[in-house]
């Protein structure tokens, strides 16, 4: 009898870090994916990637495009392609509150975080976003470089 691999706590997180410069979250939901069997045993190494990825709906369906999860090195013939669409699952509720949210201009729907949940299944952070202007990321440099600041001239 062999003994079952233990997938909770996984630690497995993939941020988007880019989304927080270029983006002030308005709110936030967890999405599961629909994944295949190749691409969830990339994830759980960690090969996966939210660099310049965006939701979008398709007939009431969210999906999110140009998510990279990286090939699978055993996965043979049976191999997912590395950037394909994958539909988003959420609620009909929160479906019809986002798609409602997004039509109105300057409105965008963003993928934060990419995670293993502690029942083993893939979970992605979405956020309802609206795009910073210039000055606006000067602010949140300037905030990051005083918080810096402080850090240090506590250690000291």
């Amino acid at each position: 009898m062999t003994k079952k691999k233990d997938i909770k706590g996984s630690g497995v997180v993939i941020k988007n870090k880019r989304a927080t410069f270029d983006y002030e979250f308005i709110d936030t939901y967890t999405a599961g994916i629909v994944l295949t069997g190749t691409e969830i045993k990339s994830i759980r190494a960690g090969k996966a990637s939210l660099v310049d990825t965006y939701c979008y709906f398709t007939a009431g369906e969210l999906w999110v495009k140009n998510m990279y999860v990286a090939l699978y090195m055993e996965g043979s013939y049976n191999n997912h392609m590395e950037r394909r669409e994958r539909k988003l699952l959420l609620n009909r509720k929160e479906l019809r509150n986002l798609e409602a949210d997004t039509k109105t201009p300057g409105f965008t729907i963003v993928p934060v975080k990419l995670f293993i949940n502690e029942k083993g299944l893939a979970k992605l952070t979405i956020a309802l976003a609206k795009g910073k202007k210039e000055y606006d990321k000067r602010q949140s440099l300037k905030e990051k470089e005083d918080r810096r600041e402080m850090d240090r001239a506590m250690k000291h």
